[in-house]
């Protein structure tokens, strides 16, 4: 590892400012260094052993009383499930009448992602909206190189919002008919911690109203607020029960390790789902919660709390740092340490980083390969959606065959049947999850369900 007081040093092999030293830690000393992981944060005390934090929907409602913003409220008709939080709180998770924020990396990366989440709201006959315009959160920008502004993240956080809460008009319905559930925990994080900057920057709200006034996107002449920022596997948490009423094939033989999101549990703690039936309350209860309904072994391993190594500056400016923490600090104690099968996260950097990495390992002579799926993927999986046209495996870079012939599922059928679904796409007569004439709901394109053309 490079000094970074050696003015001889590649610029690429600095780290990422003075401060940072090598430790230079034996083995031993090392695991001495970090156990008080294993001993402490089992128990969730770093998150718990410090002063009480404030609920910021209590100075929401502040605000709106003050006339300062409009809040978009879960209401009865999102049919919502309460849960507890890290503190105890209630926290509201609508479980239909929903508006997809979609994630730019799993449409991008894991396109099997979106896809399995839709499918199996399709099978309940959830209502949702999975239209067109909506953009990109920008939190990579701002978190990998800095070159953001929180302006700029509110702004864009507020207008996604907005265009939520707007976006039924387009169908004679009335505002707020759909709440937005964000499919990326880096935007879930980030659009956390926004609104709670906004909620204490009388400065900031200023500056952003001004914004979205000239961008039309003011509730009459207010910021919109959402009461609940929600995940899409807070919602798949609190659907375990009918995903499995679903379930065609039996998981009991598979042993899964989960991975936490840091941006998901860890980023606005307080606002995270803890549940009593799941690792008796010990640790965030989502993607653990399903892998448990469907019948799976979940498994512990020492570095779960671990970053998946991705880290936003990591993977732009230490690459094989990334590569190298992903590999040793999570996927080889997975595989030798808990026996895994598959690895099962809920956020689409750790998913790709997770994933797409561990062709590296194979650079020391010590290969490791572990299948790594969203929690949703292998709802849907089980539940019967097909392998390759709906959970899209063939996108993932590590095997995946090895589970599904654990979960005695044919693949090799399935891919053939997968390879004459492509001729069909290619001579036109593709399928969709979701009627192409709902994504567009305003500018140009748009036309009203039931017009000709």
């Amino acid at each position: 590892m490079a000094n970074p007081t050696d003015k001889t040093a590649a610029p690429h092999l600095t780290g990422h400012g003075p401060e940072w030293q090598a430790a230079g830690l034996g083995a031993k000393d090392a695991q001495i260094a970090t156990a008080w992981v294993e001993q402490i944060i089992d128990k969730r005390s770093m998150l718990t052993n410090k002063d009480r934090v404030e609920d910021v929907r209590d100075a929401m409602w502040q605000l709106e009383k003050d006339g300062e913003i409009v809040v978009h409220r879960v209401t009865d008709e999102h049919r919502p499930v309460h849960v507890k939080t890290l503190y105890g709180w209630d926290k509201k998770i609508p479980t239909t009448r929903l508006w997809h924020h979609k994630s730019c990396g799993q449409c991008g990366n894991i396109p099997g992602y979106p896809t399995s989440l839709l499918w199996l709201m399709n099978q309940m006959d959830i209502e949702y909206l999975d239209e067109t315009d909506q953009t990109s959160c920008t939190a990579w920008n701002y978190h990998g190189s800095g070159i953001g502004n929180v302006e700029s993240l509110a702004a864009v956080f507020l207008r996604n919002f907005h265009q939520a809460y707007m976006a039924a008009k387009a169908q004679g319905l009335p505002e707020g008919y759909y709440y937005p559930l964000v499919h990326c925990g880096t935007s879930f994080g980030n659009y956390k911690e926004m609104r709670s900057f906004l909620v204490h920057s009388a400065k900031l709200r200023e500056r952003v109203r001004q914004i979205l006034g000239k961008l039309g996107r003011l509730v009459d002449g207010k910021l919109l607020m959402p009461e609940e920022v929600v995940h899409y596997s807070e919602w798949v948490h609190v659907m375990r029960a009918e995903i499995a009423k679903r379930q065609v094939i039996d998981a009991s033989g598979i042993r899964a390790t989960i991975h936490p999101a840091c941006h998901v549990y860890k980023m606005i703690p307080e606002d995270v789902i803890y549940d009593d039936d799941v690792l008796d309350g010990n640790r965030v209860a989502v993607s653990t919660g399903i892998m448990q309904s469907l019948g799976t072994q979940v498994i512990d391993y020492s570095t779960w709390y671990d970053c998946c190594g991705f880290g936003f500056r990591h993977i732009i400016s230490e690459r094989e740092f990334t590569r190298s923490f992903a590999i040793d600090r999570k996927i080889r104690v997975a595989v030798e340490e808990a026996r895994a099968d598959v690895m099962i996260g809920h956020d689409t950097g750790c998913i790709t980083t997770l994933d797409k990495n561990q062709w590296i390992s194979k650079a020391d002579g010590r290969p490791v390969s572990l299948p790594v799926l969203a929690d949703c993927q292998f709802a849907a999986l089980v539940c019967g959606a097909h392998p390759y046209k709906i959970v899209q495996t063939h996108w993932h870079a590590s095997a995946t065959e090895g589970l599904m012939e654990k979960l005695g599922i044919d693949w090799r059928a399935k891919k053939a049947e997968f390879e004459e679904y492509l001729k069909e796409v290619a001579a036109g007569r593709g399928e969709t999850l979701y009627d192409p004439r709902r994504m567009i709901t305003s500018g140009p394109g748009y036309k009203r369900i039931g017009q000709s053309g």
